[in-house]
């Protein structure tokens, strides 16, 4: 089965295959130095950009993300070439990280904000000194809801390939418009162009209302936006390059 795939994307499945089964091992190793915490959290290393697409939460999530890969990638590896393919896959990655990450810093300036209004010194506790909360028992309460919610995310990481593959499935849809697939939830074929938009609009609302489930919603559609600025500047050469 595995020789019929194209090398890219074969290498890849197998690469998160092989990471998944150490990290269920290794598993509060694998996160700390893997996964990809807030770029300023305490826990963040900038390798942890690239290596958190090869992470995976659960055996759904990876079987999920790698039978997507397998049903969108090849296609794209022959169309646009191993080159092209692999800036593809590891760009809508880093854009899915960037998206993501930015709205978290919005987040999280606003908490700071807050917290700072309040009269408690963020930076100084943050630098390890010993910060007390001031004011009244209501004030107090509001503090330590507001630092929580800071420390959340600072301390939850980010881990798979969705944002990658998101870039994937635009660049198809914008290459192959008119291709009709189907959905576990929808009966009937539907054509990409149509699903897609669909797709990233409810991401986005998802991410930034909150009600995401724990799921990154914003990387998805940082991973869509870059797949899909890519597809429509190769597809302009796509044939007379390849």
């Amino acid at each position: 089965m595995f020789n019929n795939i194209p090398p890219i994307t074969r290498n890849i499945i197998i690469i998160n295959i092989v990471v998944f089964i150490v990290t269920y091992f290794l598993a509060d190793i694998a996160t700390e130095y893997l996964a990809a915490f807030y770029p300023f959290s305490p826990f963040f290393h900038s390798w942890q950009i690239i290596t958190h697409m090869f992470m995976h939460g659960s055996i759904m999530h990876i079987l999920f993300n790698m039978l997507t890969l397998y049903s969108f990638g090849p296609i794209l590896e022959q169309s646009l070439g191993e080159k092209k393919y692999l800036i593809l896959y590891f760009l809508s990655g880093l854009g899915a990280f960037f998206l993501f990450n930015l709205w978290n810093f919005v987040e999280v300036q606003q908490l700071v904000s807050e917290l700072q209004q309040l009269g408690f010194n963020v930076n100084a506790y943050f630098s390890g000194a010993n910060v007390g909360f001031s004011g009244d028992a209501a004030s107090v309460l509001k503090q330590k809801e507001l630092l929580v919610s800071v420390q959340k995310m600072m301390g939850t990481p980010m881990v798979g390939a969705s944002g990658a593959i998101f870039g994937v499935i635009a660049a198809f849809a914008t290459l192959y418009p008119d291709s009709k697939i189907m959905m576990m939830f929808i009966p009937v074929p539907i054509k990409v162009k149509y699903l897609m938009p669909i797709v990233i609009v409810v991401s986005i609302y998802l991410g930034v209302s909150g009600n995401g489930g724990g799921i990154a919603h914003l990387a998805h559609v940082g991973g869509a936006l870059v797949g899909w600025i890519l597809a429509r500047i190769w597809k302009k050469h796509l044939y007379r390059f390849n």
